[in-house]
């Protein structure tokens, strides 16, 4: 038999990995919204995030906020940054309403992003409206955001924007089911299995700049890259984004935040005839 200090010591040893393997990763966003809100005139809203939990500290005073004014005057073109080199696969996901968004997640991940070196697995993507990035000063109708993480905890986010127009391919195979969210809050709801390559880029330029997260904590040097190209979306659908999250905000972006000298390029293909 095991002597009361052996089963003392395994009890200890079974409580510090249980206790490991709730500490949120590096990156990970929070989900529930009840402890933050984009309401302007809130105690919690945007202004205030960085002072509702020490943790949250970076989003008042971190110098590396998301998300920024893409401006023209701002941006470096480039061409040595590559082609985004996406090694994607069809996994199987759920689609949550996490209270301040929508989340389609890929239960074991859905392949890679692959930056300088370094790969990171596509784990999620969720939906803002208006976006949250704006180009020149103006905001679109709808930004999308596929976010990765490397095996050391690092963060990458691919964002895409979208204005009032056309169909889009990969929203309308999920109707059905952000239709049925549309009445139930924080239930998993299974979707089968979703290929990513389905959420169209569109155009092979791209910016590049370094900053966060856009939600609590605000986790910073977040590698981001957003789509040149803003492809298009339906009224009906916008709505049915927002009319599936259960929050009291008629958005859920946040504000606009300070470059601080940072750098943004924009790749652009050397070969002409790109988009």
């Amino acid at each position: 038999m095991e002597s009361p200090k052996i089963k003392i010591f395994l009890f200890s040893l079974f409580s510090f990995f249980l206790l490991l393997s709730l500490v949120p990763a590096r990156g990970q966003e929070v989900d529930d919204e009840s402890e933050f809100s984009y309401d302007h005139e809130s105690e919690k809203g945007p202004a205030n995030w960085g002072k509702i939990k020490p943790e949250w500290s970076l989003c008042n005073a971190g110098k590396m906020q998301s998300p920024i004014d893409l401006m023209n005057k701002r941006v470096k073109v480039v061409s040595e940054l590559g082609r985004l080199h996406r090694d994607y696969k069809s996994s199987n996901a759920t689609l949550t309403n996490r209270g301040h968004d929508m989340m389609l997640k890929w239960v074991d991940g859905a392949g890679d992003l692959h930056i300088n070196g370094t790969s990171y697995k596509l784990n999620q993507c969720h939906w803002h409206s208006p976006s949250e990035h704006t180009i020149n000063g103006r905001r679109m109708d709808l930004e999308v955001h596929l976010v990765h993480e490397s095996a050391d905890g690092k963060v990458a986010v691919v964002g895409i924007m979208y204005k009032i127009g056309r169909t889009e391919p990969f929203l309308s195979m999920l109707e059905k089911d952000l239709k049925v969210l549309t009445h139930i809050r924080d239930l998993e709801r299974t979707v089968g299995i979703i290929d990513p390559e389905w959420i169209k880029l569109g155009s092979r330029k791209y910016y590049r700049y370094i900053g966060s997260l856009t939600v609590p904590p605000c986790t910073q040097d977040v590698v981001w890259t957003i789509v040149r190209k803003v492809r298009t979306v339906t009224r009906e659908q916008m709505k049915l984004i927002r009319d599936a999250v259960h929050d009291e905000s008629e958005t859920n972006a946040r504000p606009v935040q300070p470059i601080n000298e940072r750098s943004v390029k924009l790749f652009r293909p050397n070969d002409r005839g790109e988009n």
